[in-house]
């Protein structure tokens, strides 16, 4: 008897789990990548994912972290109304010289797994920022930091 009722629990756990939502039904993210370009050291910047609700409920946004404590993303404390966009500021400390690439996690309540967005770009000493925004002007190229700051 302990065995069946053992198993049919099992069962019904296991069936909760396959019940679970999709995030790619409920959410949508205006871009899955970011490319800062060249970034100076010591200098953070920042950059604004769009998040729309696809879904016709309200969406909760039950946590986001990021792959490694040089980057931050803020939380999104309000839900998300359907057809609504919200926005996900993730920030990068740029505290060490080399090309980076840094993952964000999203997790909606009631999803199965986390949403993975990307941040990439080259972070350079100051005096190899200094020497790439003069040869950026003289040229008259406009390769540096990419942000978005409609807030």
């Amino acid at each position: 008897m302990k065995k069946i009722i053992l198993f049919a629990g099992a069962f019904l756990l296991t069936l909760s789990v396959f019940a679970q939502t999709k995030v790619d039904d409920v959410i949508k993210f205006n871009v899955e990548s970011h490319d800062f370009g060249k970034i100076k050291q010591s200098v953070p910047v920042s950059y604004y994912f769009e998040i729309t609700n696809i879904s016709d409920k309200p969406v909760v946004v039950q946590n986001s972290w990021a792959s490694c404590g040089c980057t931050t993303p803020e939380k999104i404390t309000d839900p998300i109304l359907p057809g609504a966009t919200a926005k996900l500021k993730v920030t990068y400390n740029a505290a060490a010289v080399s090309t980076f690439h840094k993952d964000v996690f999203v997790q909606i309540a009631g999803c199965d797994k986390p949403k993975n967005v990307k941040i990439s770009g080259t972070v350079l000493s100051t005096a190899d920022y200094a020497k790439y925004e003069k040869d950026k002007a003289q040229k008259g190229d406009d390769n540096s930091a990419k942000t978005n700051d409609n807030k």
